[in-house]
Parts: structure tokens; sequence; C-alpha cells
């Protein structure tokens, strides 16, 4: 069954991208990100932290950072995963395959929660003060 897993990942990434289209795309309190979501250079100096996505689930599954924190997420499961935020506040990930990492910045206070795109039933929040 091994020799499915490409065309399998192909269609659920396709399948993950068609949703997105319609979330919207404004970055309420988030700085500039590149073309690949990860956070623009000038962002360099920002404080990291890491979410990792293992057994489908998002670890830690709630985080509290401090304004400008970098936050990036790494995909350590065998399945593809997205990032979406679920108020339209970070533009969303690639589909991440396994050891893939989405990184943006919030740079304004509040609470962020976020899901996968994929697995909707995996979600997340980041509280910012």
């Amino acid at each position: 069954m091994k020799t499915f897993a490409p065309a399998r990942r192909t269609l659920l990434a396709a399948l993950a991208v068609t949703p997105l289209l319609f979330v919207a795309t404004t970055r309420r309190g988030v700085a500039a990100t590149d073309d690949t979501g990860n956070a623009a250079a000038s962002s360099k100096d920002a404080p990291s932290y890491r979410i990792d996505i293992h057994n489908f689930a998002f670890a830690p599954n709630a985080l509290t950072v401090p304004v400008g924190a970098r936050i990036v997420w790494t995909n350590l499961d065998d399945e593809p995963h997205t990032i979406v935020s679920a108020a339209g506040a970070f533009k969303p990930s690639q589909a991440l395959d396994t050891n893939d990492s989405f990184a943006t910045i919030l740079d304004k206070p509040g609470t962020y929660a976020y899901f996968c795109g994929i697995h909707p039933m995996m979600v997340g929040k980041i509280v910012v003060r």
C-alpha cells in the first residue's frame, strides 16, 4: 500500500488548498510574511516559539507569547497538515509534509485560534500579551 502514499498526499494537499481559497487573507495583527508564510527578514530578531504537530495534535495546544513573537509550527506526523487562522488573522500555510515548518509573527495582543485545514478536529490557540 505504500506505493499509493505520494498520490494520496498530493490529493490531500490539493483538497486542503481548495477550501482555503475562501479564507480571508488579510493579516490583521500579524507582521509581514513572505510567499512561503515564513516571517519576513525584518523580523529575524523576534523571539521564536515552537508548536509541534504530532499524533494529529498541536503541542502545546495553548501557548501564551509576548507581542512580536514568531510562532513556528513543525509537522512531525507522516500525514500532511495545514495551519489556518480561524479568523483569517494570518495567511494559511501550504500543506506541510513530514518535518516541514510554517512560521508567522503575531504583533498585536489577542487570542488567535487556529486549526488544521485537512483535519479540522485539530485545534489550538495562541494568546498574545
